[in-house]
């Protein structure tokens, strides 16, 4: 038994590399998996994209009242234009309604450009009908990366 305690040796730094391995990677796992814009209700979600609005250098971002906002759901700007945001968290892809009511929103508060920022991500034909009524899309990539340069702002 005492010639082969080199086995047993090594049989532990190799469960110690692994296990270490494993955890890194299950951490890395719920460290992706978790997003807490997920988390949000409606109203609270508003508020979490004025954040990002903010920290990405919109001035004036106001939250419109929460329901008759009449297809805004933030109103802000940025480098003299201005904006009208309807905000979607939904757990599928979002469809040309939302389109709809941001170019509403941008029609009643008199704003040059409106947007649609979501949890999610678009539906082929709300890409088409933002394409034709000049709407930006900002999906869930779109704010992660908002988030990640606010962190640096």
């Amino acid at each position: 038994m005492t010639e082969y305690w080199w086995i047993y040796v090594l049989c532990v730094l190799l469960g110690a590399v692994l296990t270490v391995a494993w955890m890194r990677r299950a951490r890395r796992r719920r460290e992706e998996a978790f997003v807490p814009m997920d988390d949000l209700e409606g109203h609270d979600f508003e508020y979490y994209c004025a954040d990002l609005l903010r920290a990405n250098g919109f001035e004036g971002v106001r939250v419109t009242k929460g329901s008759g906002d009449f297809g805004a759901d933030i109103l802000a700007e940025k480098d003299g234009v201005t904006y009208a945001v309807q905000c979607k968290i939904y757990s599928s892809p979002i469809g040309v309604f939302a389109v709809q009511q941001a170019v509403a929103g941008r029609e009643y508060y008199h704003r040059m450009v409106a947007a649609v920022m979501t949890n999610q991500y678009y539906t082929r034909a709300a890409e088409e009908a933002a394409d034709r009524m000049l709407v930006l899309l900002w999906d869930r990539d779109d704010l992660a990366r908002m988030e990640s340069f606010a962190g640096k702002v």
